[in-house]
Formats: C-alpha cells, structure tokens, sequence
C-alpha cells in the first residue's frame, strides 16, 4: 500500500469515529504498526488535518479537514459512480440532476486515468418498474425533512380509508418499488410509515416540530432495532 492510500485510509478511519479512539486501535484497524500510525497521524497534522490526543490517551479528528478529490481509491470512484447512476435512475427528477451534477464535478478535477473510470465504468443500474409517487411530492417532503417542518397529509390506507394526518417527516426510504416516509404522527401520536403512493393531497407548512430531527431519528432507530447509518 502506498503511502498516499495510508494516509487517506487513516482520514477515513477517523472520519468513522465521532469519539477519541486509541492508538492501537487505529493501527490495527489498518494493519499498521503503532509507530508508522504515529508518524502519520504527524504527517496529516502537518498537512493542515485538525487531529486532537496524544498517544496513550486517544485521537479524533475536528470537522474542517478536506481531500482532494484525487485521492479517491478506484473502489470509492465506482462507489460513487454506482451510487450516483441508482439516485439519477430511481429518485425524484431534482434529485437525480443533482447526482449527475456530483459526478461532473468530480471528473472534472480527477486525473485522466481515473476519470476514465467514471466515463468507462462498467457497474450499470438495470430497469425498474415505474414508481407511482410523483417528483413534486418527494422533493416537497425532502425539503420538509431538512428544513424540520410539519406536513399535513391527506392518507388512504390499505382499504382506501382516508384520512387527516399532521406528520413530522424524518426519513425517506426509497424502495425498489415505493418510497415511504418515516415519521412521528401526530393523530396516532407514534412513529408511522406512510407509503408516499398513497397520500391523496400534501401541504407543507410553515411551522416546524418541536424537537430536533437528530432526536427524534436516533429515537426511531432505537424502538425499531436499527442500526443507525
């Protein structure tokens, strides 16, 4: 392994871990020895990467320290590429604009060969059934996610029931075949799924919950048994 690949591969250990983390365990995470991890952590220190510890007591590293595009591995590249493909094929139109906007943007400073490997990558997205929801709906429910904000929906159920429902939107799951969001309800006062193809009219509003949407999601995560992202 490279020393460049070392060194990106300790960045992105410790981008893993939100908390100091001890030397040995870093070293043997990366199958380095103790002391070739303390000369790199030196190295990226000296690079301009904001690396709190000290050896015996633990490291992490502070937000603001950037890599240039050029060092991703050509795994990360297809990653990227793969991803970027499923989002453009199968989620809202915005969305998918913004995905092909992240793949030029990258090619666009990446070195010929490398760049070759977006143009020329072989890891393709095969055809899916037509999802039901429209673009409008999901973005409108993407900005109420970020922004923190309620939504009032009219929902049918399984049966074709209809109902009032004032939700604050948290997650967005995109399936094969449907999108669902995840929400707290505020009729049923608990978390519930809502299959996006079934809501039968949508109004944003303009007033947000009352708790943070960090919370209320690690709280999801937490009655649901799932392992956060």
């Amino acid at each position: 392994m490279s020393r460049a690949q070392r060194l990106l591969d300790l960045i992105q250990v410790l981008r893993r871990h939100r908390r100091a983390v001890a030397g040995a365990t870093l070293a043997d995470e990366l199958g380095v020895s103790l002391r070739t991890l303390y000369r790199d952590i030196e190295s990226l220190k000296a690079q301009g990467a904001h690396i709190d510890g000290e050896a015996g007591v633990g490291y992490v590293l502070r937000p603001g320290f950037m890599l240039p595009p050029l060092m991703f591995s050509e795994e990360e590249i297809e990653a990227l590429v793969l991803g970027s493909r499923w989002v453009s094929e199968r989620a809202d139109g915005q969305l998918g604009k913004a995905a092909r906007n992240v793949l030029a943007k990258i090619g666009a400073v990446l070195p010929d060969d490398l760049k070759k490997d977006i143009q020329s990558s072989g890891l393709l997205i095969g055809p899916g059934e037509p999802i039901a929801a429209g673009d409008q709906e999901i973005a409108a429910i993407r900005r109420a996610i970020r922004s923190e904000r309620k939504v009032q929906i009219t929902y049918a159920d399984e049966r074709g029931e209809t109902s009032e429902r004032t939700v604050w939107p948290i997650a967005l799951a995109f399936y094969d075949r449907v999108r669902v969001i995840v929400a707290w309800c505020e009729l049923r006062d608990n978390y519930r799924h809502f299959r996006i193809d079934r809501i039968m009219a949508l109004d944003p509003s303009s007033v947000r919950y009352p708790r943070r949407r960090a919370a209320l999601l690690k709280e999801w995560h937490a009655i649901r048994g799932v392992p956060e992202q």
